[in-house]
């Protein structure tokens, strides 16, 4: 609490009020419920806690209330009115109070959505950045990396989800060098690039209030730059995992960097594609049903029995179609020499939605 504000300066008239009240019965005014709200407001600027302004208002009252037999405590009709009195302006000073914390959350949203602009997208001198970014606990001199987090609908700044995640994370660490934030629909979160815990408790803890959203990780990188290429890789992962149709929940940029690498040059991959797998569209059906089960052959590490229970087939009608694709192709799936080249071709036709997309 600042130095030197005390309750009783947000408590002016109601001692005044009370008597008047507790004279001629009345309720209180409208300019007077207004006055309660406004010196809300101030105490909630002010910093003092809703709970012991209350303890104020009510000490307040009893110190009004006399104790003579003359005094209105001798008449219920007093008593009743001083009560309702009571309870109007501890009513409206709680409104006031409310609208106050209501508009502070809203002018830190906005902040944090215009300092997640600015630093994803370059908007701003690094000097000034990097003192905007001192407000939310980051400093971006040193490593950081960004967890990004997508489910079936798009999160806002204050939705319910994105709070949960954010008292979830904040309650288990230190809330001064973690942000959780929203961006363009998805959960964010930055943290020091070696807090590996804080980034694996939000995965898990967004993945739980998003019904079983996906989550990716960008590697740390150091400087404000490094946050935002390790943001750039957890989009990428996410983008990547859907177009292949990854299932895990968490997905790590560093355990998937084989896969920009390979659609880094697209031409020589849809020429990899062609040249090795161009051949299944001469199959009865297509070249989507053997792609599919080249696909799920070395997605269960080359185990015939596995990849026919994912394709739903006999472990024959399996072996059936690799001897076909032998045929048509020329290499054999199940021989390590051949094997690289058909795998990087099928990953390939994956990334670039092949067959149903022309090369």
């Amino acid at each position: 609490m600042p130095s030197g504000v005390e309750p009783a300066t947000f408590l002016a008239g109601f001692d005044r009020i009370l008597a008047e009240v507790a004279a001629t019965g009345r309720r209180l005014s409208r300019d007077e419920l207004e006055s309660r709200r406004e010196l809300g407001e101030q105490a909630a600027e002010a910093g003092l806690g809703l709970r012991r302004m209350v303890s104020a208002h009510l000490a307040a009252a009893r110190d009004a209330w006399p104790s003579s037999a003359n005094g209105w405590a001798a008449a219920s009709s007093s008593a009743d009115c001083a009560l309702a009195a009571v309870q109007q302006a501890v009513d409206s000073f709680a409104e006031g109070y409310e609208r106050a914390q209501r508009q502070a959350i809203r002018q830190e949203e906005a902040a944090r959505r215009e300092f997640i602009d600015d630093l994803l997208l370059g908007r701003s001198d690094l000097g000034r950045l990097a003192e905007r970014a001192e407000r939310f606990g980051l400093r971006l001199a040193r490593a950081h990396a960004v967890a990004v987090a997508e489910g079936p609908a798009a999160y806002e700044e204050g939705d319910a989800v994105p709070r949960r995640v954010a008292r979830a994370v904040t309650a288990r660490f230190d809330s001064r060098r973690i942000l959780v934030t929203t961006k363009d629909g998805r959960l964010l979160c930055v943290a020091p690039g070696d807090a590996e815990d804080v980034l694996n408790w939000f995965a898990k803890q967004a993945f739980a209030a998003t019904d079983g959203g996906r989550v990716a990780v960008g590697r740390s990188h150091g400087g404000p730059g490094g946050v935002v290429q390790s943001y750039e890789e957890a989009l990428s992962t996410l983008e990547m995992a859907e177009r292949l149709g990854f299932d895990g929940p968490v997905l790590m940029a560093a355990d998937l960097l084989v896969y920009p690498v390979l659609a880094r040059d697209r031409q020589a991959l849809a020429d990899l594609v062609l040249s090795a797998l161009g051949p299944l569209r001469g199959a009865r059906g297509g070249a989507q049903p053997l792609l599919d089960t080249l696909t799920a052959y070395f997605d269960s590490g080359c185990v015939a029995a596995e990849a026919a229970r994912r394709l739903s087939l006999s472990v024959r009608a399996l072996t059936y179609r690799l001897e076909r694709i032998r045929k048509l192709t020329g290499a054999d799936a199940a021989d390590p020499a051949q094997r690289y080249t058909l795998q990087t071709a099928a990953i390939g036709a994956r990334l670039l939605n092949w067959p149903a997309q022309e090369l």
